[in-house]
This record gives C-alpha cells, sequence and structure tokens, in this order.
C-alpha cells in the first residue's frame, strides 16, 4: 500500500523513543487521523494499544519491534520503510466485547483484542458457572481463572494456560481453564465466534473474581458475558510471509 503520510507512536521505552525520533527525522510526522497508515513502535502490549487508540480510523497498524516478544510486530529496522509498507499485506482481526456486572451493581463494558480473562482476586480458588447462548455448560468450575480468547490472543495468556492456537481464519473462540480443580484438569472448549459466553461467579464474597480486557480490570465482578464483536475491525500490516496466519502455525512447532 503506497502510502507517503506517516503517524509514528512509540512505547515510553528507550529503544523505542529513540528509534521514532530516527524515523520522524527521515520520514516526517503527521497525526494519526491524518495518516495513511500508523507505524507503532514498542512491544505486543503497545500494539494492543496503539489498534485500540486507533479504533474507527481509516489507517492500519504497522507494527516494529521495540520490545522483547513482538507476536503482533514485524521485525525492526530503520531502513527501508516506505518498501515495506508498499509491500506489507494487511490482516483484520475482531475483538472481543466485554460486559461485566460489579457487586455494586455498575457495568462496565470493555474490548479485547487479545482475551477477555476472570481471575480469582483472594487466597481461595474462583468458583464460576458457565453458560453458552443461555444454556448452562458446567454447572461449577473450580479454578483459578478462566478466559475466553481470540485466535490473535491465542498464543499470548491463552497458550501459557495450555488452550490451543487457533489459525488466524478460524471462525471460532477458545475457552480455556487456569489451574482446574473440579473438574479436575479441565482444560476448556472451542467455541463458534458467534457464542455468547456467559460466567456467573458463584460464593462472590468468599471467593471474589476479578475480571480483565486486554489489561483494563474490573474488581468483584458477580458475572461476565463475552462475545466476538463483528462491527469492530482492527486491521494490522505485516511483511510478506510474516503474517498472523504463519506465526500461529510456526508457534506450533518451535
Amino acid at each position: 500500500m503506497p502510502t507517503t503520510r506517516i503517524a509514528f507512536a512509540a512505547s515510553p521505552v528507550p529503544a523505542a523513543q529513540e528509534a521514532q525520533r530516527a524515523l520522524i527525522a527521515a520520514h516526517g510526522q503527521c497525526l494519526p487521523a491524518e495518516a495513511d497508515v500508523v507505524v507503532a513502535l514498542g512491544g505486543d502490549g503497545f500494539m494492543l494499544q496503539s489498534l485500540h487508540a486507533t479504533q474507527g480510523g481509516k489507517a492500519p497498524v504497522y507494527g516494529m519491534n521495540c520490545g522483547a516478544i513482538g507476536f503482533l510486530m514485524n521485525s525492526f529496522s530503520l531502513e527501508g520503510l516506505p518498501d515495506r509498507l508498499a509491500a506489507a499485506e494487511e490482516t483484520v482481526i475482531n475483538p472481543l466485547s466485554m460486559r461485566a456486572e460489579t457487586r455494586d451493581g455498575r457495568m462496565v463494558q470493555a474490548l479485547a483484542i487479545n482475551e477477555v480473562s476472570l481471575l480469582r482476586a483472594g487466597p481461595q480458588a474462583a468458583k464460576l458457572r458457565i453458560s453458552v447462548d443461555g444454556r448452562v455448560r458446567l454447572e461449577e468450575l473450580v479454578c483459578d481463572g478462566a478466559l475466553v480468547a481470540t485466535p490473535a490472543g491465542s498464543t499470548a495468556y491463552n497458550y501459557s494456560a495450555h488452550g490451543p492456537i487457533l489459525p488466524i481464519w478460524a471462525d471460532v473462540l477458545a475457552l480455556t481453564a487456569m489451574a482446574a480443580f473440579r473438574p479436575r484438569r479441565w482444560r476448556g472448549a472451542l467455541l463458534p465466534k458467534r457464542a455468547l459466553v456467559r460466567f456467573e461467579v458463584l460464593e462472590p464474597d468468599k471467593r471474589p473474581v476479578m475480571a480483565d480486557a486486554d489489561s483494563r480490570s474490573v474488581s468483584n465482578v458477580l458475572s461476565v458475558e463475552i462475545r466476538s464483536e463483528p462491527e469492530v475491525r482492527h486491521r494490522i500490516l505485516f511483511d510478506p510471509g510474516h503474517g498472523l496466519d504463519e506465526r500461529l502455525i510456526n508457534e506450533q512447532f518451535v
């Protein structure tokens, strides 16, 4: 995609800040709302921030890794950026929508590109009831937590919790438990992308639970509803041959 208008954004780490200064000196800087592309400099966490910040805008996001992992990022180089942007391939992903009810009566909504997780917030394991599309599927899950992950987020927290890696084109979500005690070693389920997942917190006074959507945390939740949000489209650019589909397959053979 040919472009001359680039908006550079950088995480606070010194390497990203230095790279931003060098790239602005070479290519100029414009506002994200006026840009043809946003170049995000940092790690995966900053990439998620950049995608949320540019939601609803016209410009896709091209990441260059100045952080630790960079699964959502391209390799870093100060050279050849216009050519790389012109050759980049686009991937479109949909986030998850979280709707959490708290013990004090609040209703909190948030979007998550990687996953929505529920985590115990006290010394005792959480007790959760899980429903899918209005039907109770698991009456009681005793665990440290549970999450629903998108394909794009399936190699993050979900994979660390022994959840499956999902192909980027798969119309499914991963429901994964963390340290399930009852049912013993229950690992979770694969659900249709269109499914509405509802968690109800059992014994919330004794076993408090928090919810988290891409690092936006909500304390003392009573219930959490999660579904894919098809109306929101995040556009990510990758160098040819290094897109999310290839990375998700490759991750399973590392």
